[in-house]
């Protein structure tokens, strides 16, 4: 456990967790029941997270075949369209939380839709005071 995790849930001190939300390679086709269906249990999870006072943000992304890949190699920088890797399952959104330790935040991830339809990777934030 990091230090600073310890600390935080030693002095009772809120801890913040990103939740990294996978499932399948698709998402279900606007406008269809599957997807109404998708769109209600978040809107449902994540009103019972801003109502228990514990959810910061959240967003969904676009499909990975939408994302640019940058690397630098030898001082070059090289530019890919599409994503760095090809998976079965997509890295689709995340969800931020601010929750009092580590088991308070795995109950939130075990509600998201994604746990049942893929899987909700949880970790925790480091907090870093922006350079001056």
């Amino acid at each position: 456990m990091w230090a600073e995790q310890a600390a935080c849930e030693q002095r009772g001190e809120p801890m913040r967790y990103l939740f990294l939300l996978y499932g399948a390679d698709r998402l279900p086709e606007p406008g269809t029941p599957e997807a109404r269906q998708m769109f209600e249990e978040y809107a449902a999870t994540l009103t019972e997270m801003s109502a228990a006072g514990v959810l910061v943000s959240c967003a969904p992304l676009q499909p990975a075949e939408a994302s640019t890949t940058v690397r630098v190699r030898h001082g070059q920088v090289m530019v890919t369209d599409g994503p760095a890797a090809e998976l079965k399952e997509q890295f689709g959104g995340y969800t931020l939380v601010e929750c009092a330790d580590l088991d308070e935040a795995l109950r939130w991830a075990a509600s998201m839709p994604a746990a049942t339809a893929g899987k909700v990777e949880v970790r925790p934030v480091v907090a870093v005071e922006p350079p001056t």
